[in-house]
């Protein structure tokens, strides 16, 4: 018979993983927010881009907007009705690892034989720089790098709220 351990459980409605999908969990936010990134900010660039319908593209540019990842900014073309224009904020910008994560696993597991459609290279800040590919690396805070599967668990954190045993 093997041991049992009895550990507190942290509420699941307590979670940040639910609270990060229910403002970009949902494909087509996710590939705006790609979009974002790549520096598209209109209205008819995320359309074209995407492929998406105007009505599904407004409820989505919406969301993002009221989780604080875009926020509209009003402009106006010469003998033309104001427009907006969606750019990230902070939270919008910090989700560039997340978008990068996502494309290596989908490159890993769901790229065509011939290999990815894209490769994230880095740019420094003068705007030339290595041109090599990037990836995500795990670290820990005392600066352990490239953390195995395995080596990486959860904890309670301070903000844990437990269920009654």
């Amino acid at each position: 018979m093997t041991e049992q351990r009895h550990q507190r459980r942290i509420d699941p409605a307590n979670c940040s993983v639910g609270r990060a999908l229910s403002a970009v969990g949902e494909r087509w936010s996710l590939l705006i927010v790609r979009e974002a990134l790549d520096g598209v900010s209109r209205f008819g660039e995320f359309r074209a881009r995407l492929g998406i319908a105007s009505n599904l593209l407004s409820t989505r540019l919406d969301g993002l907007v009221a989780a604080g990842v875009l926020h509209r900014v009003a402009y106006q073309e010469p003998g033309d009705r104001q427009r907006f224009e969606y750019r990230l904020t902070e939270k919008g910008v910090d989700l560039r690892p997340t978008v990068i994560a996502l494309l290596e696993w989908g490159d890993k597991y769901l790229a065509d034989e011939e290999g990815p459609s894209v490769v994230v290279r880095h740019r420094t800040a003068d705007g030339h720089g290595c041109d090599e590919p990037v990836t995500l690396v795990l670290t820990c805070a005392a600066g352990h790098t490239g953390l195995p599967p395995d080596s990486v668990y959860r904890s309670p954190g301070p903000g844990a709220r437990f269920l009654p045993s």
